[in-house]
């Protein structure tokens, strides 16, 4: 079955880094675009990235461009987003998401928190 397996999240001070690593499993990973997605407490889902099946376009939110970098590793079946000067504001739990090929996302992983405070 597919899997979608977070690490990288944590407490950081602003201006710091935190770089995030999705594990999948269960499908061919070079065959579908993968997604970075957030929430802040108590607001609604954020998309923050993507990537293309293959990983030969990357797409970012405005919040996060300059910022932010998406990657991907069809060997290891891994996502990665590292994150650059990061700011309160992405205080968030990050998701990764597997995109169904319909322009929707049909798996989640479970997510990890990145708190960015002082």
């Amino acid at each position: 079955q597919v899997q979608l397996v977070e690490s990288g999240g944590g407490l950081v001070q602003p201006g710091g880094s935190l770089r995030l690593s999705c594990a999948a499993s269960g499908f061919t990973f070079s065959s579908y675009a993968m997604s970075w997605v957030r929430q802040a407490p108590g607001k609604g889902l954020e998309w923050v990235s993507s990537i293309s099946s293959g990983g030969g376009r990357t797409r970012y939110a405005d919040s996060v461009k300059g910022r932010f970098t998406i990657s991907g590793d069809n060997a290891k079946n891994t996502l990665w987003m590292q994150m650059n000067s990061l700011k309160p504001e992405d205080t968030a739990v990050y998701y990764c998401a597997k995109e169904d090929g319909l322009g929707s996302y049909d798996y989640w992983g479970q997510g990890t928190q990145v708190t960015v405070s002082s």
